[in-house]
């Protein structure tokens, strides 16, 4: 199997079977996410240990496949981690979605650097890239205390 029928394989997966979508009850920072274009919504709810360590992570949503298997991946691969970690993860994902640079932070396994590589070909659909970032964005939101964003 080719990498871009891999990286098809992952959102279709993550798209079709969303890790961790569902409404956290215990939560002690949330946020909303909406993209105004395409409609794709979702809401981000965060357990942090006093550490700011992500101790759950979970989401609900409506939106496209690609707006929901990034909001789940996003879910997998920031559970567990710092905010100075999870900071330098969204920053390198950003990138690499909206530049199209590669992508390796040395901190993720290699199944998950490939699994955030899977999003690198929305880079090719300007369109397509606010449906990739929102959740993204909405956990950051959601770190910093932030309300509701909209992807403008």
């Amino acid at each position: 199997m080719d990498l871009k029928e891999l990286y098809k394989e992952i959102i279709l997966d993550h798209g079709k079977n969303p890790r961790n979508k569902t409404k956290s009850i215990n939560f002690n920072r949330d946020a909303k996410g909406h993209n105004p274009l395409c409609g794709d919504k979702v809401h981000v709810y965060l357990n942090l240990d006093d550490s700011m360590k992500i101790i759950d992570i979970s989401f609900e949503g409506e939106g496209c496949a690609i707006s929901m298997a990034s909001a789940s991946i996003m879910t997998e691969i920031t559970k567990g981690k710092d905010l100075n970690l999870i900071k330098n993860i969204i920053s390198e994902f950003l990138k690499m979605i909206k530049e199209g640079s590669n992508l390796r932070i040395n901190s993720l396994s290699e199944d998950q650097n490939t699994t955030l590589m899977s999003l690198s070909g929305v880079k090719q659909y300007p369109m397509r890239v606010k449906c990739a970032t929102m959740a993204w964005h909405t956990v950051l939101s959601a770190l910093e205390s932030k309300e509701k964003i909209k992807t403008n």
